[in-house]
């Protein structure tokens, strides 16, 4: 039985199928696409007024509260504390969602929601930490493929319940609790990791994959009670300063690996190339997620689930259909993303800002689910672009950390977003001028970059022209 043990806890298999298997149960969740519907039908009989301006703020408010001490905390803990911590609040969750009633108590969900939101760090670090650096590209591709399938199976599986088997919202809310409690229970099973990225670290940095090469194997760990599976290489290289803040005094140890992280920091955005990257993720994973968490709220208002069919989940199953294959797509596309994607994010981001405007002004349903489309297809594409631009460059520890604080800075405005437009302290708009908004913002940001990419390609021109002159007069 001990030697089985041993096996399996050096192989890489074993936690891979694990945390995949958390990661589909914890995905597969048929009643998101149906909350809006949900909240304000006879079940919980609230108003769409209190929906928007009342409940859903509360998950962005616990999001970024949550987030940056999470962030920290997972890596202290080493991951698996931090995915048990996930299961439990999706239960939470989705109990309170079943079984309370009134604005408080859904207040409640979305902190607790805003609590599982702020753990997924944990998901994609976690398994860093138990395998070699030669099945990170192959492990990477399968935890996010299983969460794609996941959302898709989730999203069709409700559409097909609500409008075939006539399921009540109430009862597809009862198999969300119960996916989520069986993602709970797998990640009882997974091995308790030995090390982390910052604060337990016993390996040398390693890079990111690009789209067209493997991970380099580069780190070597020392005995754990689940060791990494065989395929590791020592690779003899100059200790990194995060590694320099590991040999600290143990009481000094937590600080200097946080001033360590402010030093990387500020490092990856000295570079101008990673500052505009992150500065289009921040502000575009604001307005996105903006837009996904009132979308519902807006479909509703143009056609009554009351009165209406309701097709959310068969638009959430395309919408992460298309968003899979633009962000495939990227991979097969040979462009110079250094000297053309800042043009592609203002030329693209121009396209979000349409579709918004679109579903602003139209008051036909199927046009505003083409439009939510055609923006989350955009949206994809180039974040997926953005990933890549800005890790290829960095080691996994540094791209960690800055996709961990791109993320913060996108909740900070999100947040503000929230507070001015959304929350009934705040203007509290109507949902159909809150699209407006949205639009205006998308519009702003593919006009900082739209003015960007022709700057640079007059400055491109211009030295053209100056090596020429210089060229004609020798």
């Amino acid at each position: 039985m001990n030697c089985w043990k041993g096996a399996v806890c050096r192989s890489w298999i074993y936690p891979t199928l694990i945390i995949c298997a958390n990661g589909f149960f914890s995905t597969m969740r048929p009643s998101e696409s149906f909350l809006t519907p949900y909240l304000t039908g006879p079940d919980k009989n609230l108003t769409i007024e209190e929906v928007t301006n009342q409940i859903f703020p509360v998950w962005t408010y616990s999001y970024l509260a949550l987030l940056f001490p999470v962030f920290l905390i997972t890596d202290y803990m080493r991951y698996k504390p931090i995915l048990l911590l996930q299961g439990i609040s999706f239960i939470i969750t989705w109990l309170l969602l079943l079984f309370a009633q009134g604005v408080l108590a859904m207040q409640m969900v979305e902190f607790f929601y805003g609590m599982a939101t702020a753990t997924e760090v944990a998901y994609y670090a976690y398994i860093y930490s138990v395998i070699s650096t030669d099945h990170y590209q192959r492990v990477t591709s399968y935890c996010r493929s299983i969460t794609l399938v996941a959302a898709t199976v989730a999203a069709v599986l409700g559409q097909l319940l609500v409008s075939l088997a006539d399921v009540s919202y109430f009862h597809l809310n009862a198999i969300t609790l119960a996916s989520v409690s069986l993602a709970f229970v797998c990640s009882l099973f997974l091995p308790m990791p030995q090390k982390s990225m910052f604060f337990h670290r016993k390996g040398v940095s390693q890079t990111l994959p690009g789209p067209d090469k493997a991970v380099a194997a580069v780190g070597a760990d020392g005995p754990s009670s689940c060791q990494e599976d065989e395929g590791s290489v020592s690779a003899e290289r100059a200790p990194t300063p995060t590694q320099q803040a590991d040999d600290a005094k143990p009481q000094n140890h937590a600080f200097g690996v946080l001033v360590q992280l402010s030093k990387d920091l500020r490092d990856c955005y000295s570079s101008r190339k990673l500052l505009y990257w992150s500065l289009w993720w921040a502000l575009a994973t604001a307005g996105f997620n903006q837009v996904l968490n009132y979308v519902q709220v807006l479909w509703d208002f143009r056609a009554p689930s009351h009165s209406s069919a309701v097709y959310n989940g068969a638009v959430e199953a395309i919408a992460t259909f298309l968003g899979s294959a633009t962000s495939m797509a990227v991979g097969y596309v040979k462009v110079n993303w250094d000297l053309s994607g800042e043009l592609a994010l203002g030329i693209f981001s121009t396209m979000d800002a349409g579709s918004l405007f679109l579903m602003y002004f139209t008051d036909n349903i199927w046009a505003c689910y083409a439009g939510y489309l055609a923006f989350k297809a955009c949206y994809m594409l180039l974040i997926t672009i953005a990933t890549f631009q800005i890790a290829v460059s960095l080691s996994m520890e540094r791209y960690a950390l800055m996709f961990g604080f791109n993320n913060f800075v996108a909740l900070v405005i999100q947040t503000i977003l929230t507070v001015v437009v959304v929350d009934s302290k705040g203007l509290g708009l109507d949902i159909s001028t809150q699209f407006l908004i949205y639009g205006s913002y998308f519009t702003f940001i593919a006009g900082i970059f739209l003015i960007r990419s022709i700057y640079i390609i007059i400055s491109i021109k211009c030295r053209h022209t100056s090596v020429v002159g210089e060229s004609t007069d020798h």
